[in-house]
């Protein structure tokens, strides 16, 4: 670690004075931490103090206990930055990889900044961790927020500290009521710098704090939607919606997230992200509720484009499906006898039409419902296009079957699609007399799909380059599927291993019997 100007017996009686181990949560130090976790898209934030032989928690929002060892402690780390600490990935830095909750608790991302009291003594760290890296670290405003409320929390505990002398001395009382007011300024100041809208209420849903941008934002006099009054600014087709979700988080603590259109200083209505989380106390009771608004209207018209377009090039390519088995009939029709290769033609483009109608964007009136479709069946319909000229299937399916819907259809049709494309143009399927078998088999909780290539060329081994064909496989099993994708570049044929969580194949009927 690096060289302090300070030694640990100095900087433990500084901490001992405040007199603030071992106290119960307050109000202020809680808001802190809920505002760095907003601010900062963390699940983890903590106000550490750092003892002799632990780590103390005076406010804490995800964590769920009061202290910790201080042996396995990022904190202890960021007493000797000077600015902040900030760790990307803790898997990847040897200080903290065999830490236990990086190891069995999932903590990937930490970001601390000290508290220092005036002589520059470090009493603890005000930090925020993540279950998923950050490479990136923490943005500028993120970082700024860490830094100002890092001393927000000095003010508060010279506040505090001042406030319990403040019995026996009148003057330190009035000093203590202008670092309060000062304290407040500073979290104002913070909120308003804010590119989004910020707002806080009482237990009740009272609200009584917007930021300077909600009222830059809507126009409206300052103070005009405290209380119930900021459900009017909604559309007026959103408002009743609106108000159910907002009771429902006030009746059940549930955080609160829904999308509505809310109307700007000029009389336009702007799609808007609303959320909000509630502040508890020691006994579970909400003490408050801070919450964000967030202009998306932008970031929604993008996404209603793209999707508008995948879903009319997919119509395109649909009816061009359509298109090529009318011509190919009516070819048939004028050389009969080419009858029987015409047939065999029009089967395969068919097949491969049903499998585009699974896999394409649609919308929730497009949508294909498969109901209790099974794997094989619609395993068989999708290796139709490789049979032979007389129809035999050159990808045999055996083993177990399972009940399949719409919503692993996509993933499935996207693994296999390339598995039989890749054997057509260079596995077993490229040649005369080579065969493919997928295998499926139950097991426990987990459902196994075992494709084998037999008769083709000579497998040379594993390629040098992976192709988007071959990522797209590995992300349609191992993160649309949640399951582990294994192939084996045997001599005599590929042989890959889909081994998924049996639920991923019928997902609206495991998420019934979970209700």
């Amino acid at each position: 670690m690096t060289p302090t100007a300070w030694n640990e017996t100095d900087r433990l009686a500084a901490l001992h004075a405040y007199d603030i181990l071992d106290s119960e949560r307050e109000p202020a130090f809680d808001d802190v931490t809920a505002l760095v976790a907003r601010i900062c898209d963390a699940p983890i934030a903590i106000i550490n103090l750092i003892d002799a032989e632990r780590q103390w928690f005076k406010s804490e929002v995800g964590l769920g206990v009061r202290e910790t060892p201080l042996e396995t402690s990022f904190c202890r780390h960021a007493l000797y930055e000077h600015d902040s600490l900030v760790v990307p990935d803790a898997t990847a830095d040897p200080r903290f990889a065999c830490y236990p909750q990086v190891v069995e608790g999932g903590v990937r991302f930490y970001a601390g900044v000290p508290l220092i009291t005036d002589e520059g003594l470090p009493l603890g760290v005000l930090c925020v961790l993540d279950t998923r890296p950050r490479p990136e670290g923490l943005s500028v405003l993120e970082t700024q927020t860490l830094e100002v409320l890092a001393r927000q929390v000095m003010n508060l505990l010279t506040l505090r500290r001042a406030l319990k002398a403040a019995r026996d001395r009148d003057a330190a009382l009035a000093g203590a009521g202008r670092a309060l007011a000062e304290s407040d300024a500073k979290f104002r100041v913070l909120a308003d710098s804010m590119p989004q809208m910020v707002w806080s209420t009482l237990p009740d849903g009272f609200h009584d704090y917007f930021n300077a941008r909600w009222y830059e934002f809507t126009g409206v006099p300052d103070g005009s939607t405290d209380g119930e009054a900021w459900n009017g600014m909604f559309h007026p087709e959103d408002q009743a919606r609106a108000r159910e979700a907002w009771n429902h988080s006030l009746e059940t603590g549930d955080p609160y997230e829904i999308e509505y259109r809310l109307r700007r200083a000029d009389g336009v209505y702007r799609w808007t992200l609303g959320r909000a989380t509630p502040i508890r106390n020691d006994t579970g009771e909400i003490t408050r509720w801070f919450g964000t608004c967030t202009d998306i209207e932008d970031i929604k018209r993008g996404v209603d484009a793209k999707d508008l377009l995948s879903q009319e090039l997919s119509h395109r390519i649909k009816n061009i499906f359509a298109v090529v088995s009318a011509l190919i009939a009516l070819s048939a029709r004028q050389f009969p006898e080419a009858k029987g290769f015409a047939a065999s033609v029009r089967t395969r483009i068919n097949a491969l039409a049903r499998a585009h109608e699974f896999v394409r964007p649609h919308t929730e009136t497009s949508r294909p419902t498969v109901g209790s479709m099974t794997l094989h069946a619609f395993l068989n319909d999708l290796f139709k296009p490789y049979a032979t000229l007389v129809g035999d299937m050159r990808v045999v399916v055996t083993g177990d079957n399972a009940v399949f819907d719409d919503q692993a259809a996509t993933s499935v049709a996207l693994l296999f699609h390339e598995l039989a494309t890749n054997a057509a143009k260079y596995g077993a399927l490229s040649v005369e007399g080579g065969t493919v078998t997928l295998a499926t088999r139950n097991e426990a909780d987990r459902f196994i799909l075992v494709w084998e290539e037999r008769g083709g060329p000579l497998v040379e081994g594993e390629p040098q380059r992976v192709g988007f064909g071959s990522s797209l496989a590995t992300v349609s099993v191992e993160a649309q599927l949640g399951g582990r994708l294994e192939r084996v570049w045997d001599p005599v044929g590929l042989r890959v291993t889909a081994d998924l969580p049996v639920t991923a194949l019928s997902r609206r009927r495991a998420a019934k019997i979970v209700a």
